[in-house]
C-alpha cells in the first residue's frame, strides 16, 4: 500500500501528496517508512522561506511569487503554516482563500499546517512536508510562517533562500533585530511600501543591514520594496532569489547549508527516537509515584533523573 502511494506522490497525484503530508502531520507509525520510500527522489526542489510579522502581507507576496515561477515553466508546492486550526476562519483563512487561484493549477500545491496549539515538532513536521513535495517534482516549495516566534524561525532556516516580510508600520527596525530576524534574513521585503514610513524603514534596515556586514561577508543583503496586493516589485523579488540562488551555488555555499541542516534533522531524529524509548511505562509510572516527593522538596529533580538511570 505504502508503495503504491510512494508511487503516486513520484507521479505527482495530488491526491496522493495529500495522503503523504496528513500522515507527517498526524505523526502516523507510516510516515517514516514513507519518507524513505522518497528520500532519494529528494534534493531537487529549492525552498524558499517567507517569514515575518502577522499582517505584512505574507500571503500575498507567497500567491503573486507563485504566479511569477508559474509564468516561468516552474511547479510549485506551498507549505502555509497557520498558528491556529485553518478551520476556524478569521483573517487566515481568507488568506487561503486569496490563494485558490493558485491552487486550481494542477502544477501548484498548497497545503496548510495548523499548529493545534503547539509549536512542538512543527518545523519538523514542515520539513517532512518539504520532502514529500520534493518528491513529487516540484522546482520551487514556498514555506510560508506567521509570526516570529522561535518556531517560525526554525522553519525558516530549514529554507535555501528566507525572505523577511515587513511593512512601514512594524516599528522600530530595532526591534525587528531582537526578533532574530536580522540574522535569517537572505532578502528583505517592505512590503505596502506605498503607505507612509516605508522609507524610513527601508534606511534604518539597510543601514543595520550594512553595521552588520563582516569583513568576511561577500554579499550585501538586498532591501525590496513591493506592494503585492499590486503585484509591484515581485518580478523584482523573482530575481533577487535566482540572483541569491546563484550565489549560494557558485561560493559551493548552497551545499554547505543543506549538509547543516541534515545534521540538524539527523540530530532531531535521534532525540526524539531516544525520547520515546527511554520514556517505558515502567518509567513514566515511577514518575508519577515520585512527583509529589520532588513538588514537597522531599527528592530533587537531579536524585530522580539520577535514579532513573540507574
Amino acid at each position: 500500500m505504502l508503495d503504491h502511494l510512494a508511487e503516486r506522490i513520484l507521479n505527482s497525484e495530488k491526491n496522493a501528496i495529500a495522503r503523504g503530508i496528513s500522515l507527517v502531520e498526524n505523526e502516523s507509525k507510516q510516515a517514516g517508512e514513507l519518507l524513505k520510500l522518497l528520500y532519494k527522489n529528494t534534493g531537487k526542489a529549492y525552498l524558499i522561506g517567507i517569514t515575518g510579522p502577522p499582517g505584512a502581507g505574507k500571503s500575498t507576496i507567497t500567491n503573486a511569487l507563485s504566479k511569477v515561477l508559474r509564468g516561468k515553466g516552474y511547479k510549485i508546492g506551498i507549505i502555509a503554516v497557520d498558528p491556529t486550526s485553518p478551520f476556524t476562519g478569521g483573517a487566515l483563512l481568507g488568506d487561503r482563500i486569496r490563494m485558490q487561484e493558485s491552487g486550481s493549477d494542477k502544477d501548484v500545491f498548497i497545503r496548510s499546517m495548523a499548529t493545534r496549539g503547539s509549536l512542538g515538532g512543527l518545523a519538523k513536521k514542515a520539513k517532512e512536508a518539504c520532502e514529500i513535495l520534493d518528491a513529487s517534482g516540484k522546482d520551487f516549495i514556498i514555506i510560508e510562517t506567521v509570526g516570529v516566534g522561535q518556531s517560525e524561525l526554525d522553519i525558516a532556516q530549514t529554507a535555501d533562500t528566507t525572505i523577511v516580510v515587513l511593512v512601514p508600520e512594524s516599528g522600530d527596525a530595532v526591534q525587528t533585530m531582537k526578533a532574530g530576524l536580522m540574522e535569517i534574513g537572505d532578502i528583505f521585503v517592505i512590503n505596502k511600501s506605498d503607505r507612509e514610513g516605508s522609507e524610513t524603514l527601508g534606511v534604518a534596515l539597510r543601514t543595520m543591514l550594512h553595521l552588520k556586514m563582516t569583513r568576511e561577508s561577500d554579499r550585501e543583503v538586498p532591501v525590496i520594496k513591493t506592494v503585492a496586493s499590486k503585484n509591484k516589485g515581485i518580478d523584482e523579488l523573482y530575481d533577487f532569489i535566482v540572483r541569491h540562488k546563484e550565489y549560494l551555488e557558485t561560493k559551493g555555499k548552497l551545499a554547505k547549508k543543506r549538509r547543516e541542516n541534515l545534521l540538524k534533522q539527523i540530530n532531531e531524529l535521534v532525540n526524539n527516537k531516544l525520547e520515546n524509548k527511554f520514556w517505558t511505562e515502567d518509567k513514566k509510572e515511577l514518575l508519577e509515584k515520585r512527583i509529589s516527593k520532588i513538588s514537597e522538596r522531599e527528592i530533587t529533580p537531579y536524585d530522580f533523573v539520577d535514579e532513573l538511570f540507574l
